[in-house]
């Protein structure tokens, strides 16, 4: 397996677990001799991966995820140990009633979570997010450039 996906790019920077005995049939479940790394059902499959851009500007680290569906309210997005931030949300299952008769159900419920090591030059305190038309917009400042000191050294002689 390589480290490059079709339609993705490896993330130096992600915390995501890879789990390299997923789909063996020694497997990586509870009662494996190796722990699960949070592995998803076929309920939560489509969603938990929720996708999320990352791009760099000079001014400032961008985040975009696509929560289609989502209230501000049910997404979460957090700074833990004063470098990594993180994004999880919810999408309930919407409630069935007796006398409905499901013919079709396409649309994915379940949690997300994502982790991001942000780099050393991040503003974490004067993070901000937008939420608009189901997009996520994570917007983490940068420092400015530290410009070297220079100091001119007299020559004698």
């Amino acid at each position: 397996m390589s480290l490059i996906r079709r339609g993705s790019a490896f993330d130096p920077f992600s915390l995501d677990l890879w789990d390299p005995f997923q789909g063996f049939p020694f497997g990586s479940g509870s009662s494996s001799l190796f722990p699960s790394f949070g592995g998803t059902n076929s309920e939560t499959a489509a969603f938990a991966g929720a996708r999320i851009d990352w791009k760099e500007t000079p001014e400032a680290h961008v985040f975009k995820a696509d929560v289609p569906g989502l209230k501000k309210e049910e997404v979460k997005v957090e700074v833990e140990d004063g470098n990594v931030l993180q994004i999880s949300g919810e999408r309930n299952k919407e409630q069935e009633e007796k006398t409905d008769t499901w013919h079709r159900v396409e649309r994915s419920s379940g949690k997300f979570l994502r982790r991001f090591r942000l780099p050393e030059n991040a503003k974490t305190e004067q993070i901000s997010a937008s939420m608009e038309n189901g997009v996520l917009t994570v917007t983490v400042p940068k420092e400015e450039a530290k410009k070297a000191d220079v100091k001119s050294i007299q020559i004698s002689g």
